[in-house]
């Protein structure tokens, strides 16, 4: 019987990673480790690639986007991960990625499958809430499938604590818990549409001025003390709201 991840809570400080983009200026950095670098539908991998190396020389920990319905053949993806390896990158997040697939990949279990990330240290996406690229049945399949392979997992972006504690409770790697930085309401909304957080969503609308309250002054500092006692590990979402995220990291003393 697989063993249930529990936290390590010797070290008593929770960590923070974030996203940026492949053009991000990197002056406008907070103060963290870790760095994840997107590739999005129509973007250049050697872009991702690039900045990674440009975090590296930096002294932060990249950890570049693999996004397996945006990467064409097998040919690609060893030179995208040859790249990333060369430039000094010793982690990286496989995931599903757009939704239509541009060349032979369609899941990230497949891009696990090739073994062209071998040595490096590899998360995976976790969805609490569903996804809407696929149903509730093929996503467990796929997250069994993918765990054999995977350090830990990075899940999207929630505000509701309790699918998080239950997801948590069912894994046998460490989990990064998505959450967003400062945001307005109608943005959080927006955004948990794009991504179909749908009790997230639910949340928001059933309980606006609950929300209201729990976002004073628009951050997630609620939902983190109540899943802190789970996890150690947070990453955020920032949106483009990087100079915001920065300020709140610095103003709770996150960094």
């Amino acid at each position: 019987m697989t063993e249930i991840f529990k936290k390590d809570t010797s070290q008593g400080r929770m960590n923070f990673s974030l996203e940026i983009g492949p053009h991000t200026d990197l002056g406008t950095l907070p103060d963290v480790k870790d760095v994840y670098v997107t590739l999005l539908p129509g973007g250049d991998y050697k872009e991702t690639a690039k900045k990674s190396g440009d975090l590296v020389k930096k002294g932060f920990n990249p950890v570049p986007h693999v996004p397996a319905r945006s990467i064409n053949n097998d040919e690609e993806l060893k030179d995208y991960m040859n790249m990333c390896k060369d430039l000094g990158v010793k982690q990286a997040l496989v995931i599903g990625g757009s939704r239509e697939p541009i060349g032979k990949f369609d899941s990230s279990f497949q891009i696990l499958e090739t073994g062209y990330l071998e040595g490096i240290k590899i998360g995976i996406a976790g969805h609490p809430e569903g996804s809407p690229d696929i149903s509730d049945k093929d996503l467990e399949k796929a997250m069994i499938d993918k765990k054999p392979y995977a350090d830990y997992i990075v899940t999207q972006w929630l505000l509701e604590s309790q699918p998080i504690i239950d997801f948590i409770s069912k894994q046998s790697v460490p989990v990064h818990v998505g959450i967003t930085g400062p945001m307005k309401i109608s943005s959080l909304i927006k955004f948990a549409n794009i991504v179909g957080a749908k009790n997230s969503i639910n949340f928001l609308k059933s309980n606006f001025s609950k929300a209201l309250d729990l976002l004073k002054p628009k951050d997630p500092n609620d939902l983190i003390g109540k899943v802190k006692s789970h996890t150690d590990n947070f990453h955020i979402y920032t949106f483009g709201g990087l100079k915001e995220t920065n300020k709140w990291l610095k103003e709770n003393k996150y960094v």
